[in-house]
């Protein structure tokens, strides 16, 4: 994430939070305008063309959040990406607006790899098991990888925690070069 990105990300988090907005709601609300720029690759074009004045893009994103019913200030951050042309950085944006409000939320992000789909209770219980070691709540994105063989892998920001049968046979390859 550019530094950039991660400023127009923290600002608007700051609005969030100041005005006592629901962060669910307002991530909601800025993931469904995302998802139609992403679904529309005219939007998309028009939001970014140079050569369109910003009063006619901002009058599209008016009609797309009137018929959305997004709050002002989901509009109004539109409105600043639209302005400052950094629509082509709206999906990074959006990834460090939502990293930064569970930063305020208390929540850890997790990425899960796993070599098969785990039941909702395996879930719940290494959920229970992250929450434990990271002294928060825990938002989980689980991925299959066949790779694995079996156990997971769990990355929490720059950490990663291998708990599969590849990371171990792979240490143990490593313990028998070494000696």
């Amino acid at each position: 994430m550019s530094a950039i990105g991660s400023r127009y990300a923290r600002a608007f988090a700051d609005v969030v939070f100041s005005m006592k907005l629901d962060p669910n709601q307002v991530i909601s609300e800025v993931r469904s305008l995302q998802q139609l720029v992403q679904d529309n690759v005219e939007l998309r074009r028009v939001w970014e063309d140079p050569s369109i004045p910003a009063a006619q893009k901002r009058g599209v994103l008016d009609g797309l959040v009137g018929r959305l019913g997004s709050a002002r200030q989901v509009r109004n951050f539109f409105a600043v990406l639209i302005d400052h042309r950094r629509i082509a950085q709206l999906d990074d944006i959006v990834a460090e607006f939502q990293h930064e409000i569970n930063e305020r939320l208390g929540f850890a992000e997790a990425e899960v790899s796993t070599a098969r789909a785990l039941t909702e209770a395996e879930k719940r219980e290494l959920e229970k098991q992250i929450s434990q070691l990271t002294g928060k709540q825990v938002q989980a994105k689980y991925v299959i990888d066949p790779k694995l063989l079996g156990g997971a892998v769990v990355q929490l920001g720059s950490t990663i925690y291998d708990g599969s049968v590849h990371g171990q046979l792979r240490r143990i390859r490593e313990e028998l070069i070494t000696a």
